[in-house]
């Protein structure tokens, strides 16, 4: 049974913006732009309320307008003037296919599921390397260890090199996987929200590593702890690979 074909048929209704070269970006701010206006709200009454404050990783830490314009303008900057060239750039040489059938459901969640594997690794890698070769943390990802005390808009902080790079991983799996145009959405709308809840600055009782046992998955304090330190918990979000490399801080 096609328990996702109702809702692949209405998405098919609007082809021809699946079909648009501006969809891309318009999907990926768009998303995360909203997975950051939760946070956001927490953070605005984080000032005035004692139950939010009692989850911040950074209790004392204020939220400001000043640094969530700073963030929220390199977004922007980035997506317009580089991503969206490089997406058009796509659209003209790999035409959008949109089969009239949905993937089933199984396969869709095993599907992501590996794509968040291979993510995961090759950030790790480019983490990895990023920290210890000293030239490419001063050129490149020095920018994005602008906050120590993280918000959810600092997760698309970053140069022009990280963004593009950990893009083109995003982007690549699932096109060398071959997945359907469903699932690749969905691979993004979760590899979107699990960067942005890593940087929310929050440790929620609802939280995805919650939800995964055994300390196999980090979370934002793993990742927090990262921007404090600086020299550990390189994954983005599981831990196997911090493990291996005996760069696993976990704070206790």
């Amino acid at each position: 049974m096609m328990l996702l074909q109702p809702v692949w048929t209405s998405l098919l209704g609007h082809s021809s913006v699946l079909h648009s070269p501006v969809f891309p970006v318009l999907f990926s701010l768009g998303v995360y732009l909203s997975l950051c206006l939760p946070f956001l709200l927490l953070d605005l009454l984080s000032s005035r309320w004692a139950l939010v404050r009692r989850y911040k990783l950074q209790p004392l830490s204020s939220f400001s307008w000043s640094s969530a314009w700073i963030c929220l303008s390199r977004t922007l900057f980035n997506h317009l003037v580089f991503i969206f060239p490089i997406t058009v750039i796509n659209w003209y040489l790999r035409p959008v296919y949109l089969p009239q059938e949905a993937p089933p459901l199984l396969r869709l969640l095993a599907q992501v599921f590996v794509c968040l594997l291979l993510f995961d690794f090759q950030s790790f890698t480019w983490h990895l390397l990023h920290h210890r070769i000293s030239w490419l943390y001063r050129s490149f990802h020095k920018v994005h260890h602008t906050f120590t005390s993280t918000h959810a808009l600092t997760a698309e902080y970053s140069g022009v090199w990280e963004t593009l790079s950990l893009g083109v991983f995003a982007a690549a799996n699932p096109a060398l996987l071959g997945l359907h145009p469903l699932t690749e959405l969905v691979f993004f709308v979760v590899n979107m929200w699990l960067s942005v809840e890593d940087h929310c600055g929050y440790e929620l009782p609802w939280a995805t590593h919650r939800l995964v046992p055994l300390g196999l998955y980090g979370g934002a304090r793993h990742h927090h702890l990262h921007h404090l330190r600086s020299n550990c918990n390189y994954a983005p979000y599981f831990t196997h690979w911090d493990r291996l490399a005996g760069t696993l801080h976990t704070g206790d």
